[in-house]
C-alpha cells in the first residue's frame, strides 16, 4: 500500500455545496452558504486539514463545487504538491444551490454518465487525480455488471488513474466482495474501496479487510455516522449514540475523536475521512490519531452496532439543512 502522513483525509461532501444530511449543520453554517461564503470555508478547511498534515483529499462530482473550490485552492497553494486526490462519478449534483431543492443529487450509472463526468473531472484536477471511484456502486444499479463501464474504467486504469468505488447500504460487504473479484485484461479493476463504517455500522468490515487483503487501500467514510457520533449531533433518543459519547467521556476526549480512533484501530483501514466543515471540527477529527482506544472499549463499542437495515433506513430518513 501507499503509505500517507497521517491516516486521516478530509471529505468535502458537507461543505461545498449549502445541504446535506449531516447533523447540525444549521449552526455550524448558518445563512452564509453563497457559493463565495462556502468557496471561503471550504478553503479554510483544507488549509486546518494541511496544516495538521492531511494529505487525502475526497471530493466528488455530485458534492456541489468540491472538484472546483479544490482545484481553486490548489492553484492557490503551489506549495501543496504532495496532496492526492480521489474523486467519484456516478451521480450529478441537481440542487442548484437551494438548501430546500426538492432532489439535491441523481444518480446514473450508465457509460455515457462515466464518459461525461470523467471529463469533467480531469478539466478540473488534471494529473492530480490520483483514483476515481464509482460514487455509491449497489446491486440495484447493477454497474459492476455492466461490461462497458467495466471497459470504460480499465482505460482509465491504463492512464494511470487508480479505479475504485464507494458503497452505501446495507448490502455494502456484498457489493465490496464482488467488486474485488473483478478482473479486466488479467488484472484486479478495483484497488480503491471507500465504505461507510463506524461503531454504529460495521457490517462492512470483513468485507473491508479481505479487499485490503486482496490488496485494494480502504477509506472509511462516515466514521461519525453522519454527525450522531459528534459533539451535540445525536438525537435525545439516541441511546447508542449517547453511549458512544459516555465513553468518550470516561477517556477524556469528544466522541468524534473516539469514533475516528475506533475506526483508525481497524488494520485494514488506509485511510479515515474526516468531514469537518471548519477548521475546529477538522483539528479535533485529526487529533484522533494521538487516541488508542483501550481494548476494553473496544469491546463495549463493538456491541453497540445497529442491524444495517435499521442504520440505513434511518439514514435515508434525515433532512437535507
Amino acid at each position: 500500500m501507499n503509505p500517507l502522513p497521517t491516516r486521516i483525509g478530509i471529505g468535502l461532501a458537507a461543505v461545498a455545496r449549502p445541504a446535506y444530511i449531516t447533523s447540525g449543520r444549521g449552526a455550524d453554517l448558518g445563512d452564509q452558504r453563497s457559493v463565495d461564503d462556502l468557496r471561503g470555508r471550504t478553503w479554510r478547511v483544507l488549509d486546518a486539514a494541511y496544516a495538521a498534515g492531511v494529505r487525502y483529499v475526497d471530493v466528488a462530482r455530485s458534492y456541489g463545487r468540491a472538484e472546483e473550490f479544490l482545484a481553486g485552492w490548489l492553484s492557490a497553494r503551489p506549495d501543496a504538491t504532495d496532496v492526492r486526490i480521489g474523486s467519484k462519478w456516478g451521480y450529478r449534483y441537481v440542487g442548484e444551490w437551494h438548501v430546500d431543492a426538492d432532489v439535491h443529487e441523481v444518480k446514473d450509472h450508465s457509460v455515457e454518465a462515466f464518459t461525461e463526468q470523467v471529463a469533467q473531472s480531469l478539466a478540473l484536477l488534471g494529473e492530480r487525480l490520483e483514483r476515481y471511484h464509482i460514487h455509491s456502486a449497489t446491486p440495484e444499479t447493477g454497474v459492476l455488471d455492466d461490461p462497458a463501464v467495466l471497459r470504460a474504467l480499465a482505460g482509465l486504469r491504463e492512464r494511470g488513474v487508480r479505479v475504485g468505488l464507494s458503497t452505501s447500504g446495507p448490502a455494502q460487504a456484498a457489493t465490496v466482495r464482488q467488486a474485488i473479484g473483478i478482473d479486466v485484461d488479467g488484472l484486479p479493476l478495483f484497488t480503491s474501496v471507500q465504505s461507510t463504517w463506524n461503531v454504529l455500522e460495521t457490517s462492512a468490515g470483513p468485507a473491508l479487510a479481505a479487499a485490503a487483503a486482496a490488496g485494494a487501500e480502504v477509506i472509511v467514510k462516515e466514521p461519525v455516522a453522519n454527525g450522531r457520533l459528534a459533539p451535540g449531533g445525536a438525537a435525545p433518543d439516541d441511546h447508542r449514540a449517547a453511549r458512544v459519547a459516555a465513553l468518550a467521556a470516561g477517556l477524556g476526549v469528544p466522541v468524534d475523536q473516539l469514533a475516528i480512533a475506533a475506526a483508525l484501530a481497524q488494520p485494514w483501514a488506509w485511510c479515515v475521512l474526516s468531514g469537518g466543515v471548519d477548521p475546529a471540527q477538522v483539528l479535533s477529527n485529526a487529533s484522533a490519531t494521538a487516541l488508542a482506544v483501550p481494548v476494553d472499549v473496544l469491546g463495549e463499542l463493538e456491541d453497540l452496532a445497529e442491524a444495517p437495515r435499521d442504520y440505513w433506513a434511518a439514514r435515508s430518513a434525515r433532512a437535507w439543512h
